[in-house]
């Protein structure tokens, strides 16, 4: 089981971006609990990042909202970003 460290810069985009929609928030929050049991589990589709992004990973909370993390040890990973493709990999 995983536990979970939010960024500062995770919190404002997670604010800004997922917060105002009550469906994002629930499916966050359903994918959160999975992660937390199971990172590796099919429906999270998670991956490793390459490029700007080597070093950390990136789940899905629906077909475009992203999460991007950092494994910091074997039982704590640290939430980096969250939003669209294209807010949380364009650099």
């Amino acid at each position: 089981m995983a536990e979970v460290i939010f960024d500062k810069q995770f919190r404002k985009y997670y604010n800004q971006r997922i917060f105002p929609s009550l469906k994002l928030t629930d499916r966050f929050n359903e994918r959160l609990k999975i992660f937390c049991k199971n990172p590796a589990h099919a429906v999270l589709n998670d991956h490793p990042l390459h490029s700007t992004l080597q070093g950390c990973r990136a789940f899905s909370i629906t077909k475009d909202i992203r999460v991007v993390y950092q494994i910091i040890d074997d039982n704590l990973v640290r939430f980096l970003n969250i939003g669209t493709h294209n807010q949380v990999y364009k650099q």
